[in-house]
């Protein structure tokens, strides 16, 4: 398997004439194809969200899905982690690629075949599959971002591809209604975004490339002159696994503070976007269709919000990112609140606090990931944003799948938002543990 995966080689440099031109070009072009490629990532990943109040129709609790989904977020969470640490020592392109056909192929198989969604058992072990699947993805993606981009503009290009999350989770409201309307049945609402998915994996592969060195160009860092205080010729070679984890991740500890805080983000943007169509439509009386255009509107208004928080933390806290993500999180905490509490029949006022948590939540999202790949070699990068993905879906996204379930059965939507509450609350705390440590980071790097 490894050597389907093998980076691609370097070759040799172009003329001197050609190497602007062709970096220009293909800079556009590989972030074009992460950009699309992680969007379709997220077709397959949040579809069984719309599936779960028709498979409550069919006699399943919210507790029991609650358990189904949380196969996705136990092994996504370690997927990103250890797949994580097989991207850094492989080709992004071929990578990112297979990550997504079998996903997709995963959510085929379970939407176009009874079984598969008539048993927790079943569910749960194929949405495990999909999960591993998917922590293909975002490694990969990372691998890309820090080949091809530097240090310097990093920050405001990570915060335009994030933006992949909610073009793909957007979509996936509006393709269930598609789905249902061209084939009539609710299982279409899991194969038909799969079927998407496969044309957007052949859309990526065509268009993302491994590294600037294959592509017979120099490291990004030469060719925008912006080196790490620590960069040398050194950081250009392959890391082993080993040296991966024990000498540049496992033993930072700003890393384990952002991981932590990661875990209680998580928490509260899945607590409320994988239970939002169910929420909706039982306590605060939505149609199918409301409740699919609300999700809509939740992701899609992170666009914007993720775009300002990374200006934000850029421009105004100059690269500090988390002044950030506190004041999102305080935000999101308000919003939180306003959902939880507005009266059944305000539907403009629900829809108006969704959107709000939506525009918010994503910003530190990002800032996590940034931070991430902020603080580790490039060639460690996936490893690094895999140890905060791990804890956000080990912790946060876990929970609130499983738990969350729980929780809801035995006291109702009302105990559910407590423990949301309380999520937004410690990330603030847990982000503050960075707040000095990492404005001595920035000035180390500065000098």
């Amino acid at each position: 398997m490894m050597s389907l995966f093998k980076p691609a080689p370097h070759i040799e440099e172009k003329p001197l004439d050609r190497i602007d031109p062709e970096y220009k070009k293909l800079r556009f072009q590989v972030f074009l194809g992460i950009f699309i490629g992680y969007a379709g990532y997220y077709l397959v990943r949040k579809n069984f969200s719309l599936a779960m109040p028709d498979l409550i129709d069919q006699g399943f609790s919210k507790a029991d899905l609650g358990i189904a989904l949380s196969a996705i977020s136990i092994a996504y969470g370690l997927s990103k982690f250890l797949m994580g640490n097989v991207s850094d020592r492989s080709n992004a392109r071929t990578f990112l690629t297979a990550g997504l056909v079998l996903s997709a192929s995963t959510m085929i198989l379970m939407g176009l075949f009874p079984f598969a969604t008539g048993s927790l058992t079943i569910m749960f072990v194929l949405l495990f599959i999909n999960g591993w699947f998917q922590g293909m993805g975002w490694p990969a993606c990372g691998r890309v971002m820090v080949h091809w981009f530097s240090t310097k503009e990093r920050g405001t290009k990570m915060s335009i591809w994030n933006v992949a999350h909610n073009v793909g989770g957007g979509l996936v409201g509006p393709l269930a209604i598609v789905a249902i309307a061209i084939f009539g049945d609710w299982q279409s609402k899991l194969y038909f975004p799969g079927l998407v998915a496969l044309v957007i994996a052949f859309i990526a592969y065509l268009l993302i490339r491994d590294t600037p060195q294959s592509c017979g160009l120099p490291p990004v860092e030469k060719y925008k002159n912006d080196y790490p205080s620590d960069y040398s010729e050194e950081k250009e070679k392959e890391l082993t696994a080993k040296q991966i984890f024990f000498n540049y991740v496992l033993n930072n500890r700003l890393l384990w503070y952002i991981a932590f805080a990661n875990a209680f983000v998580y928490l509260v943007r899945y607590g409320i976007l994988d239970w939002a169509p169910t929420f909706l439509e039982e306590a605060k009386g939505f149609s199918v269709k409301q409740s699919g255009w609300a999700y809509f509107a939740y992701e899609y208004a992170g666009i914007p919000g993720t775009l300002l928080c990374g200006w934000i933390s850029d421009k105004v806290f100059k690269g500090r990112r988390a002044p950030a993500t506190i004041i999102y999180m305080l935000l999101v905490l308000v919003s939180v609140i306003i959902y939880w509490k507005n009266p059944p029949g305000n539907i403009w006022v629900d829809n108006i606090a969704l959107i709000a948590i939506g525009f918010l939540i994503y910003g530190p999202v990002m800032l996590i990931g940034v931070q991430a790949l902020d603080l580790a070699p490039k060639k460690a990068a996936g490893t690094a944003a895999g140890l905060t993905g791990l804890f956000g879906y080990m912790g946060g996204a876990l929970f609130a799948n499983i738990a969350m379930g729980f929780v809801v059965d035995l006291w109702s939507w009302d105990g559910g938002f407590v423990i949301l509450i309380l999520s937004c609350i410690l990330s603030i705390f847990f982000t503050a543990l960075t707040w000095k440590r990492e404005k001595e980071h920035l000035n180390l790097q500065s000098r």
